[in-house]
Protein backbone atom coordinates (compact mmCIF):
# COMPACT_ATOMS: atom_id res chain seq x y z
CA UNK A 1 0.00 0.00 0.00
CA UNK A 2 1.41 3.45 -1.26
CA UNK A 3 1.76 5.82 1.72
CA UNK A 4 0.41 9.61 1.75
CA UNK A 5 3.67 11.19 -0.10
CA UNK A 6 3.04 8.75 -3.30
CA UNK A 7 -1.07 9.12 -3.55
CA UNK A 8 -0.94 12.70 -2.76
CA UNK A 9 2.22 13.08 -5.22
CA UNK A 10 0.27 11.28 -8.13
CA UNK A 11 -2.73 12.76 -7.63
CA UNK A 12 -2.51 16.08 -7.58
CA UNK A 13 -1.47 16.22 -11.62
CA UNK A 14 -4.57 14.41 -12.38
CA UNK A 15 -7.34 16.75 -10.81
CA UNK A 16 -9.04 19.47 -12.12
CA UNK A 17 -10.16 22.17 -9.33
CA UNK A 18 -13.00 24.62 -9.41
CA UNK A 19 -12.91 28.13 -9.79
CA UNK A 20 -9.32 28.05 -10.04
CA UNK A 21 -6.50 29.21 -13.31
CA UNK A 22 -4.89 25.68 -12.60
CA UNK A 23 -1.46 26.92 -14.87
CA UNK A 24 -0.89 29.34 -11.57
CA UNK A 25 -2.48 28.20 -8.69
CA UNK A 26 -0.48 27.26 -5.96
CA UNK A 27 -0.87 23.68 -4.16
CA UNK A 28 -4.15 22.86 -2.59
CA UNK A 29 -3.90 22.36 1.18
CA UNK A 30 -4.25 18.59 2.10
CA UNK A 31 -7.38 18.00 4.35
CA UNK A 32 -6.91 14.71 6.57
CA UNK A 33 -9.61 15.21 8.91
CA UNK A 34 -12.17 17.42 10.43
CA UNK A 35 -14.04 17.96 13.70
CA UNK A 36 -16.30 20.43 15.09
CA UNK A 37 -15.27 23.40 13.51
CA UNK A 38 -12.22 22.95 13.11
CA UNK A 39 -9.88 21.77 9.18
CA UNK A 40 -7.11 19.17 10.36
CA UNK A 41 -4.11 20.02 7.15
CA UNK A 42 -1.35 16.93 6.41
CA UNK A 43 1.47 19.28 8.09
CA UNK A 44 -0.37 19.23 11.60
CA UNK A 45 -1.93 22.86 11.45
CA UNK A 46 -5.54 23.07 12.31
CA UNK A 47 -7.78 26.01 10.33
CA UNK A 48 -11.10 27.40 11.75
CA UNK A 49 -13.86 27.39 8.92
CA UNK A 50 -15.04 30.38 8.49
CA UNK A 51 -16.98 29.57 5.05
CA UNK A 52 -18.95 26.46 6.30
CA UNK A 53 -17.69 24.26 3.30
CA UNK A 54 -19.35 26.94 0.93
CA UNK A 55 -21.97 27.70 3.41
CA UNK A 56 -23.27 23.80 4.04
CA UNK A 57 -21.72 22.58 7.53
CA UNK A 58 -23.80 24.58 9.77
CA UNK A 59 -24.05 22.16 12.46
CA UNK A 60 -20.07 21.82 12.29
CA UNK A 61 -17.91 18.88 11.01
CA UNK A 62 -18.79 15.25 12.23
CA UNK A 63 -21.76 15.76 14.21
CA UNK A 64 -22.31 12.80 15.92
CA UNK A 65 -26.17 12.48 15.68
CA UNK A 66 -25.89 13.09 12.23
CA UNK A 67 -23.18 10.59 11.56
CA UNK A 68 -25.04 7.77 13.71
CA UNK A 69 -28.18 8.73 11.15
CA UNK A 70 -25.70 7.90 8.29
CA UNK A 71 -24.21 4.69 9.46
CA UNK A 72 -27.59 3.58 10.38
CA UNK A 73 -28.78 4.24 6.92
CA UNK A 74 -25.69 2.94 5.18
CA UNK A 75 -26.08 -1.07 7.07
CA UNK A 76 -29.77 -1.20 5.39
CA UNK A 77 -30.57 0.87 2.26
CA UNK A 78 -27.43 2.89 1.03
CA UNK A 79 -29.52 3.22 -2.68
CA UNK A 80 -32.01 2.79 -4.53
CA UNK A 81 -33.78 4.17 -7.80
CA UNK A 82 -36.51 6.83 -6.91
CA UNK A 83 -38.38 5.78 -9.88
CA UNK A 84 -41.49 3.53 -9.37
CA UNK A 85 -39.81 2.56 -5.97
CA UNK A 86 -39.53 4.95 -2.77
CA UNK A 87 -38.27 4.67 0.93
CA UNK A 88 -39.11 5.91 4.76
CA UNK A 89 -35.73 8.36 4.67
CA UNK A 90 -37.19 10.42 1.72
CA UNK A 91 -40.80 10.15 2.81
CA UNK A 92 -39.97 11.64 6.02
CA UNK A 93 -37.78 13.97 5.12
CA UNK A 94 -40.33 15.86 2.39
CA UNK A 95 -42.99 15.37 4.86
CA UNK A 96 -40.78 17.40 7.41
CA UNK A 97 -40.00 19.92 4.62
CA UNK A 98 -43.71 20.63 3.78
CA UNK A 99 -43.96 20.81 7.57
CA UNK A 100 -41.50 23.27 7.74
CA UNK A 101 -42.03 25.35 4.79
CA UNK A 102 -44.40 28.41 4.94
CA UNK A 103 -47.76 27.99 3.51
CA UNK A 104 -48.60 24.83 1.10
CA UNK A 105 -45.04 24.54 -0.14
CA UNK A 106 -46.13 20.23 -0.33
CA UNK A 107 -44.41 18.94 -2.90
CA UNK A 108 -40.90 17.90 -2.98
CA UNK A 109 -39.15 16.97 -6.03
CA UNK A 110 -35.28 15.77 -5.17
CA UNK A 111 -31.99 16.27 -6.89
CA UNK A 112 -28.56 16.39 -5.63
CA UNK A 113 -27.11 20.02 -5.88
CA UNK A 114 -28.64 22.86 -5.82
CA UNK A 115 -28.12 23.94 -9.82
CA UNK A 116 -29.87 21.30 -10.71
CA UNK A 117 -32.38 22.36 -8.00
CA UNK A 118 -33.11 25.65 -9.86
CA UNK A 119 -33.23 23.95 -13.27
CA UNK A 120 -35.70 21.81 -11.87
CA UNK A 121 -37.90 24.90 -10.90
CA UNK A 122 -36.79 26.59 -13.90
CA UNK A 123 -38.58 23.60 -15.96
CA UNK A 124 -41.70 23.45 -13.38
CA UNK A 125 -42.41 27.12 -13.62
CA UNK A 126 -41.90 26.59 -18.03
CA UNK A 127 -43.88 24.12 -17.84
CA UNK A 128 -46.85 25.17 -15.54
CA UNK A 129 -47.76 27.95 -17.94
CA UNK A 130 -47.42 25.43 -20.45
CA UNK A 131 -49.83 22.50 -19.02
CA UNK A 132 -52.23 25.23 -18.48
CA UNK A 133 -52.27 26.41 -22.25
CA UNK A 134 -50.14 29.76 -21.71
CA UNK A 135 -47.02 28.24 -24.08
CA UNK A 136 -45.41 31.69 -24.80
CA UNK A 137 -44.81 32.68 -20.97
CA UNK A 138 -41.04 30.79 -21.23
CA UNK A 139 -38.87 33.65 -20.32
CA UNK A 140 -37.40 34.05 -16.47
CA UNK A 141 -36.70 37.28 -15.08
CA UNK A 142 -33.34 37.50 -12.11
CA UNK A 143 -31.66 40.34 -10.95
CA UNK A 144 -28.44 42.16 -11.11
CA UNK A 145 -25.41 40.73 -8.85
CA UNK A 146 -27.60 37.22 -9.08
CA UNK A 147 -26.00 33.75 -8.50
CA UNK A 148 -27.91 30.75 -8.91
CA UNK A 149 -25.96 27.93 -9.94
CA UNK A 150 -23.33 26.92 -12.87
CA UNK A 151 -24.95 25.01 -14.92
CA UNK A 152 -26.33 26.23 -18.52
CA UNK A 153 -29.92 27.31 -17.74
CA UNK A 154 -28.80 28.85 -14.49
CA UNK A 155 -25.79 30.35 -15.89
CA UNK A 156 -27.93 32.32 -17.92
CA UNK A 157 -29.87 33.76 -14.68
CA UNK A 158 -26.18 34.86 -13.33
CA UNK A 159 -25.10 38.88 -13.85
CA UNK A 160 -23.76 39.10 -17.21
CA UNK A 161 -21.52 41.53 -16.24
CA UNK A 162 -20.09 41.12 -12.80
CA UNK A 163 -20.91 37.02 -12.31
CA UNK A 164 -18.28 34.08 -13.43
CA UNK A 165 -19.84 33.07 -16.50
CA UNK A 166 -19.16 36.12 -18.80
CA UNK A 167 -17.38 33.76 -20.80
CA UNK A 168 -20.57 31.84 -22.22
CA UNK A 169 -22.68 35.06 -23.14
CA UNK A 170 -24.13 34.65 -26.55
CA UNK A 171 -24.34 30.97 -25.96
CA UNK A 172 -26.85 31.43 -23.18
CA UNK A 173 -30.70 31.07 -22.85
CA UNK A 174 -31.45 34.97 -23.47
CA UNK A 175 -33.44 36.00 -20.14
CA UNK A 176 -34.87 39.68 -18.58
CA UNK A 177 -32.87 41.22 -15.99
CA UNK A 178 -34.00 43.58 -13.51
CA UNK A 179 -32.24 45.73 -10.78
CA UNK A 180 -33.56 44.95 -7.12
CA UNK A 181 -36.65 47.19 -6.50
CA UNK A 182 -35.10 48.67 -3.39
CA UNK A 183 -36.29 52.14 -3.72
CA UNK A 184 -39.51 53.56 -5.21
CA UNK A 185 -38.01 55.04 -8.99
CA UNK A 186 -36.64 50.95 -8.90
CA UNK A 187 -40.11 49.53 -7.51
CA UNK A 188 -41.99 51.42 -10.49
CA UNK A 189 -39.27 50.46 -12.69
CA UNK A 190 -40.17 46.48 -11.96
CA UNK A 191 -43.97 46.97 -12.03
CA UNK A 192 -43.62 48.33 -15.40
CA UNK A 193 -41.32 45.53 -16.54
CA UNK A 194 -43.87 42.79 -15.39
CA UNK A 195 -46.22 44.65 -17.21
CA UNK A 196 -44.25 44.80 -20.25
CA UNK A 197 -43.14 41.57 -20.66
CA UNK A 198 -45.63 39.66 -18.30
CA UNK A 199 -47.16 37.82 -21.05
CA UNK A 200 -43.91 36.06 -21.67
CA UNK A 201 -42.53 35.65 -18.48
CA UNK A 202 -43.16 32.44 -16.61
CA UNK A 203 -41.28 33.01 -13.51
CA UNK A 204 -38.82 35.87 -11.37
CA UNK A 205 -36.64 34.15 -9.43
CA UNK A 206 -34.87 35.83 -6.53
CA UNK A 207 -32.10 35.01 -3.74
CA UNK A 208 -34.63 36.66 -0.25
CA UNK A 209 -33.09 38.93 1.63
CA UNK A 210 -28.83 38.17 0.63
CA UNK A 211 -27.51 37.85 -3.06
CA UNK A 212 -24.95 35.25 -2.35
CA UNK A 213 -22.10 34.38 -4.68
CA UNK A 214 -22.84 37.71 -6.64
CA UNK A 215 -20.71 39.55 -3.39
CA UNK A 216 -22.85 39.05 -0.03
CA UNK A 217 -25.56 42.15 -1.38
CA UNK A 218 -28.32 42.18 1.36
CA UNK A 219 -31.51 43.81 0.75
CA UNK A 220 -34.74 43.83 3.15
CA UNK A 221 -37.96 42.31 3.96
CA UNK A 222 -39.72 45.15 2.17
CA UNK A 223 -38.17 44.50 -0.91
CA UNK A 224 -38.89 41.36 -1.09
CA UNK A 225 -42.84 41.12 0.04
CA UNK A 226 -42.97 43.80 -2.69
CA UNK A 227 -41.15 41.46 -5.56
CA UNK A 228 -43.90 38.37 -4.54
CA UNK A 229 -46.59 41.56 -4.39
CA UNK A 230 -46.23 42.67 -7.73
CA UNK A 231 -45.66 38.61 -8.96
CA UNK A 232 -48.70 37.76 -8.03
CA UNK A 233 -50.46 41.11 -9.86
CA UNK A 234 -48.97 40.26 -13.14
CA UNK A 235 -49.77 36.58 -13.28
CA UNK A 236 -45.88 35.18 -12.93
CA UNK A 237 -44.58 33.01 -10.32
CA UNK A 238 -42.16 33.49 -8.22
CA UNK A 239 -39.36 31.08 -7.57
CA UNK A 240 -37.29 31.82 -3.92
CA UNK A 241 -33.51 30.61 -4.41
CA UNK A 242 -33.18 29.90 -0.54
CA UNK A 243 -30.00 27.31 -0.98
CA UNK A 244 -27.37 29.63 0.33
CA UNK A 245 -30.65 31.23 3.36
CA UNK A 246 -32.27 27.96 3.96
CA UNK A 247 -31.83 26.26 7.05
CA UNK A 248 -31.21 29.21 9.44
CA UNK A 249 -28.55 30.78 7.89
CA UNK A 250 -30.24 34.66 7.40
CA UNK A 251 -32.21 34.45 10.97
CA UNK A 252 -35.22 32.61 10.31
CA UNK A 253 -35.81 28.82 9.59
CA UNK A 254 -36.40 30.35 5.74
CA UNK A 255 -35.72 34.17 4.74
CA UNK A 256 -38.83 34.51 2.84
CA UNK A 257 -40.81 34.26 6.32
CA UNK A 258 -39.11 37.25 7.42
CA UNK A 259 -41.10 38.96 4.37
CA UNK A 260 -44.10 36.66 5.64
CA UNK A 261 -44.01 35.35 1.60
CA UNK A 262 -44.90 32.33 0.21
CA UNK A 263 -42.75 31.90 -2.76
CA UNK A 264 -44.73 29.15 -5.68
CA UNK A 265 -41.71 27.21 -5.56
CA UNK A 266 -38.21 27.10 -3.49
CA UNK A 267 -34.76 25.85 -3.81
CA UNK A 268 -33.12 24.43 -0.86
CA UNK A 269 -29.43 22.56 -0.21
CA UNK A 270 -26.04 23.63 0.68
CA UNK A 271 -27.03 23.13 4.84
CA UNK A 272 -30.29 20.10 3.57
CA UNK A 273 -27.62 17.73 5.63
CA UNK A 274 -25.87 19.51 7.36
CA UNK A 275 -22.88 19.31 5.07
CA UNK A 276 -22.69 15.90 4.94
CA UNK A 277 -24.02 14.41 1.85
CA UNK A 278 -24.48 16.47 -1.71
CA UNK A 279 -28.80 16.68 -1.88
CA UNK A 280 -31.27 19.24 -2.80
CA UNK A 281 -35.01 19.89 -3.06
CA UNK A 282 -36.92 21.84 -5.61
CA UNK A 283 -40.50 22.16 -3.58
CA UNK A 284 -43.76 23.40 -4.93
CA UNK A 285 -47.02 24.98 -3.75
CA UNK A 286 -50.19 23.18 -4.06
CA UNK A 287 -51.61 24.59 -7.23
CA UNK A 288 -48.54 24.30 -9.57
CA UNK A 289 -48.21 20.57 -8.63
CA UNK A 290 -51.70 20.36 -9.73
CA UNK A 291 -51.05 21.84 -13.43
CA UNK A 292 -49.39 18.08 -13.93
CA UNK A 293 -51.90 16.09 -13.16
CA UNK A 294 -53.53 15.46 -16.38
CA UNK A 295 -54.40 11.84 -18.56
CA UNK A 296 -51.87 13.05 -20.78
CA UNK A 297 -48.45 11.64 -20.23
CA UNK A 298 -46.69 14.34 -21.80
CA UNK A 299 -48.13 16.56 -18.88
CA UNK A 300 -45.47 14.91 -16.11
CA UNK A 301 -42.72 16.39 -15.18
CA UNK A 302 -39.73 15.06 -17.12
CA UNK A 303 -36.71 14.77 -15.21
CA UNK A 304 -34.85 12.43 -13.07
CA UNK A 305 -31.38 12.81 -11.19
CA UNK A 306 -30.18 9.21 -10.88
CA UNK A 307 -28.95 9.64 -7.64
CA UNK A 308 -32.21 11.66 -6.78
CA UNK A 309 -33.47 10.66 -2.90
CA UNK A 310 -30.26 9.33 -1.65
CA UNK A 311 -31.25 7.19 1.10
CA UNK A 312 -27.95 8.18 2.99
CA UNK A 313 -28.43 11.90 2.21
CA UNK A 314 -31.72 12.04 3.14
CA UNK A 315 -30.95 10.21 6.24
CA UNK A 316 -28.47 13.04 7.00
CA UNK A 317 -31.05 15.35 6.13
CA UNK A 318 -33.35 14.32 8.91
CA UNK A 319 -30.66 13.99 11.37
CA UNK A 320 -29.95 17.63 10.63
CA UNK A 321 -33.74 18.83 11.16
CA UNK A 322 -33.59 16.83 14.13
CA UNK A 323 -31.04 19.38 15.42
CA UNK A 324 -33.10 22.57 15.09
CA UNK A 325 -36.00 21.17 16.88
CA UNK A 326 -35.88 22.29 20.69
CA UNK A 327 -36.29 18.33 22.08
CA UNK A 328 -32.43 17.90 21.11
CA UNK A 329 -31.51 20.93 22.94
CA UNK A 330 -30.01 22.81 20.17
CA UNK A 331 -30.86 26.15 19.87
CA UNK A 332 -29.62 26.62 16.30
CA UNK A 333 -31.52 30.28 15.45
CA UNK A 334 -30.27 31.30 18.81
CA UNK A 335 -26.82 30.56 18.28
CA UNK A 336 -27.69 32.74 14.94
CA UNK A 337 -28.96 34.97 16.57
CA UNK A 338 -25.64 35.76 18.81
CA UNK A 339 -23.07 35.00 15.72
CA UNK A 340 -24.81 38.24 14.10
CA UNK A 341 -24.39 40.35 17.20
CA UNK A 342 -20.94 39.45 17.56
CA UNK A 343 -19.81 39.70 13.81
CA UNK A 344 -21.92 43.53 13.42
CA UNK A 345 -19.58 44.18 16.65
CA UNK A 346 -16.31 42.92 16.04
CA UNK A 347 -16.32 43.57 11.95
CA UNK A 348 -17.22 47.30 12.76
CA UNK A 349 -13.64 48.28 12.90
CA UNK A 350 -12.96 47.45 9.25
CA UNK A 351 -15.28 50.18 8.06
CA UNK A 352 -12.75 52.52 9.03
CA UNK A 353 -10.21 51.00 6.87
CA UNK A 354 -8.66 52.23 3.71
CA UNK A 355 -9.99 50.30 0.69
CA UNK A 356 -12.83 49.28 2.66
CA UNK A 357 -16.46 50.19 0.93
CA UNK A 358 -19.13 48.59 3.20
CA UNK A 359 -19.96 45.95 6.01
CA UNK A 360 -22.84 44.36 5.83
CA UNK A 361 -24.25 41.65 8.41
CA UNK A 362 -27.40 39.25 8.28
CA UNK A 363 -28.04 36.17 10.70
CA UNK A 364 -24.66 34.50 10.21
CA UNK A 365 -22.81 36.09 7.55
CA UNK A 366 -21.05 39.18 7.88
CA UNK A 367 -19.22 40.41 4.72
CA UNK A 368 -16.91 42.97 4.30
CA UNK A 369 -16.84 44.82 0.40
CA UNK A 370 -13.43 45.67 -0.89
CA UNK A 371 -13.13 48.90 -3.04
CA UNK A 372 -10.85 48.80 -6.14
CA UNK A 373 -8.83 52.58 -5.76
CA UNK A 374 -5.63 53.25 -7.71
CA UNK A 375 -2.84 51.11 -6.55
CA UNK A 376 -5.47 49.10 -4.43
CA UNK A 377 -5.57 46.19 -6.50
CA UNK A 378 -7.36 42.70 -4.87
CA UNK A 379 -4.76 40.03 -4.64
CA UNK A 380 -7.57 37.66 -3.81
CA UNK A 381 -4.26 34.99 -3.67
CA UNK A 382 -2.27 36.96 -1.18
CA UNK A 383 -5.67 37.04 1.22
CA UNK A 384 -6.38 33.51 1.02
CA UNK A 385 -2.50 32.13 2.04
CA UNK A 386 -2.55 35.29 4.81
CA UNK A 387 -6.13 34.53 5.87
CA UNK A 388 -4.19 30.51 6.33
CA UNK A 389 -1.23 31.55 7.92
CA UNK A 390 -3.36 33.12 10.56
CA UNK A 391 -5.26 29.86 11.45
CA UNK A 392 -8.31 30.07 9.39
CA UNK A 393 -10.12 29.38 6.35
CA UNK A 394 -11.52 32.05 4.77
CA UNK A 395 -11.76 32.49 0.96
CA UNK A 396 -12.96 35.90 -0.38
CA UNK A 397 -14.03 35.88 -3.86
CA UNK A 398 -14.41 39.27 -6.13
CA UNK A 399 -14.27 42.06 -3.60
CA UNK A 400 -15.91 40.62 -0.39
CA UNK A 401 -14.34 39.19 2.63
CA UNK A 402 -16.68 37.09 4.24
CA UNK A 403 -17.68 35.06 7.38
CA UNK A 404 -20.57 31.94 7.02
CA UNK A 405 -19.20 30.20 9.99
CA UNK A 406 -21.11 26.77 11.73
CA UNK A 407 -23.67 27.31 14.22
CA UNK A 408 -21.50 25.79 16.75
CA UNK A 409 -18.89 27.87 16.38
CA UNK A 410 -17.39 28.88 19.98
CA UNK A 411 -17.24 32.84 20.87
CA UNK A 412 -13.86 32.47 21.06
CA UNK A 413 -13.34 30.53 17.64
CA UNK A 414 -15.37 33.40 15.93
CA UNK A 415 -13.09 36.37 17.28
CA UNK A 416 -10.28 34.64 15.86
CA UNK A 417 -11.79 35.06 12.86
CA UNK A 418 -12.98 38.45 12.76
CA UNK A 419 -9.66 39.02 14.51
CA UNK A 420 -7.84 37.64 11.35
CA UNK A 421 -9.87 39.73 8.85
CA UNK A 422 -9.45 42.79 11.26
CA UNK A 423 -5.83 41.90 10.71
CA UNK A 424 -5.06 41.14 7.25
CA UNK A 425 -7.38 44.10 5.81
CA UNK A 426 -5.34 46.17 8.32
CA UNK A 427 -2.14 44.98 6.45
CA UNK A 428 -4.19 45.66 3.21
CA UNK A 429 -5.04 49.06 4.05
CA UNK A 430 -1.15 50.23 4.73
CA UNK A 431 -0.44 49.07 1.38
CA UNK A 432 -2.93 51.61 -0.44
Amino acid sequence: MSDARDWLTEGLPHIWLPYTQMATASPPLLVTATQGTRIRLGDGRELIDGISSWWTACHGYNHPHIRAAVERQLASLPHVMFAGLVHEPALRLATRLAALLPGDLERVFFTESGSVAVEVALKMAIQYWRNKGQAEKQRIVYFRHAYHGDTFATMALCDPEEGMHTLFAGTLPDQIMAELPTDENLRRAFDLLLATHGERVAAVIVEPLVQGAGGMKMHDAQTLAFIAEACRRHQVLLIADEIMTGFGRSGRMFACEEAAVVPDIICLSKALTGGTLPLAATVARRHVFAAFLADDPAAALMHGPTYMANPLACAAANASLDLFEPSHNSPCLAQVAAIEAQLRAELEACRDLAGVADVRVKGAIGAVELSCQAGGAIDLHALRSRFSELGVWLRPFGNVVYLMPPFVISTGELGILTAAVRTALTERARTL
